[in-house]
């Protein structure tokens, strides 16, 4: 009687779960193959549209993710397990998780942030959070940069977002400001033409648009004048470099000279009566 019993009680069991059970199974099957074409769709869509790859990546992820938690609710939902509770302990979780790594998620917000607006790309020259350096990798949480002598910078990236950002290489040109100081005693208009001539030799500055040679300041030791000349953004340190020893030569061959400060020290005898 007993075992007749516990196996009436166990027909009565499947009969009332086992379809349950099943529907919970085929929910849970049907929605992960649901949520995987979804990413797919996601991925091949952003693809087209030519989007970045970590973003593509990203965004494809965090739609499996949701896609997922869903189908795992409705397959609670349909063995009869209240949900309600369960999502309540996973919101409280997911608060003491968000107040516990602030700092990343902050990190990991302006990372998804620069690489939705992309404000700089990877090759990129860029200055920002007191440092310059080419862009290496852009990643969710940091980014990676190398300095001009070969050093390695990671920085946070809601450090780097929190600031000013000057992207050097958006511009195809860049105008070089190179200012050369003559004593009082020259002659302009000759120290004009050299430092044009001194353009005019450099075939690395644009003619497109116009450079300048022009009288800036009248200081206390020089003449200062500026000269501003175009360049393609790659050759704006060799030009640079280039015309500061080149209007040093010059000037000094055209007997131009170049002030610098003087300070007189004045000696006062005392005598001691």
């Amino acid at each position: 009687m007993e075992v007749a019993g516990l196996l009436e009680q166990a027909q009565e069991l499947v009969a009332l779960y086992g379809l349950k059970l099943v529907a919970a199974i085929a929910i849970f099957i049907i929605g992960k193959w649901v949520a995987k074409i979804i990413k797919r769709v996601i991925t091949k869509m952003m693809a087209k549209g030519k989007t970045d790859p970590t973003v593509i990546g990203f965004a494809g992820n965090i739609a499996y993710v949701a896609m997922m938690a869903f189908v795992v609710l409705a397959a609670l939902g349909q063995l009869g397990i209240q949900t309600t509770s369960f999502i309540a302990i996973l919101g409280a979780a997911g608060l003491a998780i968000g107040l516990a790594l602030q700092g990343s998620l902050s990190n990991f917000a302006a990372g998804f942030l620069m690489i939705i607006f992309r404000p700089f790309k990877v090759g990129d020259f860029i200055e920002g959070a007191g440092v310059a350096g080419v862009v290496e990798e852009i990643s969710i949480f940091t980014t990676t940069m190398k300095t001009g002598d070969n050093k390695t910078i990671i920085i946070p990236n809601s450090s780097l977002s929190g600031g000013n950002i000057i992207n050097y290489s958006t511009k195809e040109t860049r105008r070089v400001d190179l200012t050369v100081g003559v004593s009082y005693d020259a002659d302009l208009k000759h120290v004009k033409g050299v430092l044009e001539d001194l353009i005019a030799a450099e075939e690395r500055i644009l003619k497109d648009p116009a450079h300048m040679v022009a009288v800036t300041e009248l200081a206390a030791d020089s003449v200062n004048l500026v000269m501003r000349m175009w360049v393609k953004s790659g050759d704006y340190w060799p030009v640079m470099f280039a015309m500061t020893e080149a209007v040093k030569v010059r000037l000094d061959k055209e007997g131009i000279g170049i002030p610098y400060q003087q300070r007189d020290v004045h000696v006062y005898e005392h005598k001691v009566a």
